[in-house]
């Protein structure tokens, strides 16, 4: 029996090889039937469900490859099978494999850092940070591992370890340039100290070199920065055209597509068909923090968690994973979920949900899941989970679209990096937007940038009552918020509430004048 199965691994592992991911999950199907138990054939098949698009399936076999994971397993399989259920939106299993007693002595250096990234991904920043400097103990010296080590003791709030971990990495990879955005990040320049002249050396090195690719970018993008920061805007103007050119020329945005789609998307979301799912979730629920990125919703996640009755829960895609569990599919916004749409089960997503997540509120009443760009999906959000309460955070529009432009995220997002792409997606945004409040009167409270910073707690005041919370004297004191924060906006929601960012396009007025026309017509 076991030379049989011996060599059904070994076909599949060739299968798997050649790609032929159609052979290789029936020779590993057929190893399960007589072992049901073999740990590495449920991994590789998960991985085929998940690349053939049957999430379903890849979310049942990284269960079961849990279940059968022993106490005396390997330790980088016991990692392996918590990257496979993270991938697959199952958090919960996750962590308890976190816990594995496999892991608990652990001093193999990379394989600390695996088990860093996974705690990363559930928000337990803590966590992360002491697995990364127990890496460090152990010896890993790499420019990866200085970046990454330097981003999570941003997360912190642990500045000055940052910046020697992102000095670190630059001088062991001197074209790193996302350690170089990240330095640059940290603080305001100052003619007396800034790092142009090194940025200069580096872009000069990359001159000959084929360019075009993310760490180019973000050189320009940290050049863009610095010169902001001393005034010196025309210079900066053209750092910043660089920086986003070089993003947008890698990556595709299609206006049309994404207007089709949202037609369907409010022509299906009738009044009607968001009417909430007649049901009552025990336990703490979620506040749903919203809008367009570089809105402002890090900031309000901030005030509202400084409430004894909230918990932040940072970023979470446990909605959209649900979503497509329910459709069995890999996309949460596509024609083929639109389909699903009014076939799913509304009230088995809500559930899975909070299976997921309740964990996250930590003895509270209320956690926040704070996506942006959950606005795309607030309707079924509403239906799903009708005592959820969902806040949509609202900036003006040059304000936001020009943030956007100046911020390097990762290549999910390319319409940032163009000023025409920009424009179409904000108004698909608003439109969008519009439909919901318009659909679901009084389940969204519209919250104005604006407002929260000239009149945080009047504003503060507001949202807790939607909320059905209590005003607490203190929220709107970000300085004595001291947990992690792992947003583009790290720095900044360390400090009092300020009112810098507003108007900072009107630096490129001219160079603006384009997207400002886009936006008004």
């Amino acid at each position: 029996m076991t030379d049989r199965i011996d060599r059904q691994w070994q076909r599949a592992q060739r299968y798997l090889a050649e790609r032929q991911f159609g052979p290789a999950r029936a020779a590993l199907e057929s190893l399960l039937l007589r072992d049901p138990t073999h740990l590495q054939a449920h991994l590789a098949v998960g991985r085929v469900a998940w690349a053939e698009g049957s999430l379903r399936d890849a979310v049942r076999h990284a269960l079961d490859a849990a279940r059968n994971t022993p106490r005396e397993a390997d330790p980088t399989v016991v990692v392996d099978v918590v990257a496979t259920l993270l991938q697959v939106g199952e958090v919960v299993a996750a962590r308890d494999c976190l816990n594995h007693p496999a892991l608990a002595n652990l001093r193999d250096g990379q394989t600390l850092v695996r088990l860093a990234l996974s705690r990363q991904m559930v928000n337990e920043h803590a966590e992360a940070l002491s697995l990364l400097d127990r890496a460090a103990a152990a010896g890993v010296d790499t420019p990866d591992f200085h970046f990454y080590r330097g981003v999570e003791s941003t997360f912190n709030g642990r500045m000055q370890d940052a910046e020697r971990e992102f000095e670190a990495c630059l001088r062991q990879a001197p074209m790193f340039g996302r350690a170089a955005l990240a330095l640059s990040r940290l603080r305001k320049q100052t003619p007396e100290s800034n790092h142009l002249d090194d940025l200069a050396a580096r872009l000069r090195a990359i001159s000959g070199m084929a360019q075009g690719w993310e760490d180019h970018a973000a050189l320009e993008f940290a050049r863009y920065k610095e010169l902001e920061d001393l005034g010196r805007y025309e210079e900066a103007w053209e750092a910043l055209e660089r920086a986003n050119a070089i993003m947008y020329a890698q990556l595709r945005y299609d206006a049309e597509y994404e207007r089709r789609l949202f037609d369907r998307l409010i022509d299906l979301c009738t009044s009607d068909f968001l009417k909430p799912v007649e049901v009552q979730h025990e336990g703490p629920q979620p506040i749903f923090i919203l809008g367009m990125m570089r809105s402002g919703t890090t900031l309000l996640d901030r005030i509202l968690s400084n409430h004894s009755r909230v918990t932040s829960a940072g970023e979470l895609d446990d909605f959209g994973m649900q979503l497509r569990w329910a459709a069995d599919h890999r996309f949460t916004l596509d024609d083929h979920m639109l389909q699903r749409l009014p076939g799913l089960d509304y009230v088995e997503i809500g559930r899975r949900y909070l299976a997921q997540t309740q964990w996250r509120a930590r003895g509270r009443s209320f956690f926040i899941d704070k996506l942006p760009r959950n606005w795309m999906v607030a309707g079924l959000i509403r239906r799903a989970l009708p005592q959820a309460r969902i806040l949509h955070l609202v900036r003006e529009p040059m304000d936001v679209c020009f943030s956007n432009f100046r911020t390097q995220f990762s290549d999910r997002f390319p319409y940032t990096y163009n000023l025409d792409a920009l424009a179409a997606h904000y108004r698909q945004y608003r439109r969008v937007m519009a439909h919901w409040h318009a659909a679901m009167p009084g389940q969204l409270l519209a919250v104005p940038y604006a407002d929260l910073v000239r009149e945080p707690e009047a504003t503060a005041r507001k949202v807790l009552d939607f909320c059905g919370l209590e005003w607490e004297p203190g929220c709107v004191d970000l300085t004595r918020n001291k947990s992690a924060v792992a947003t583009l906006s790290m720095v900044q929601v360390r400090e009092p509430i300020h009112a810098r960012s507003f108007g900072e396009w009107r630096h490129y007025e001219r160079q603006l004048e384009g997207l400002r026309r886009a936006l008004e017509a």
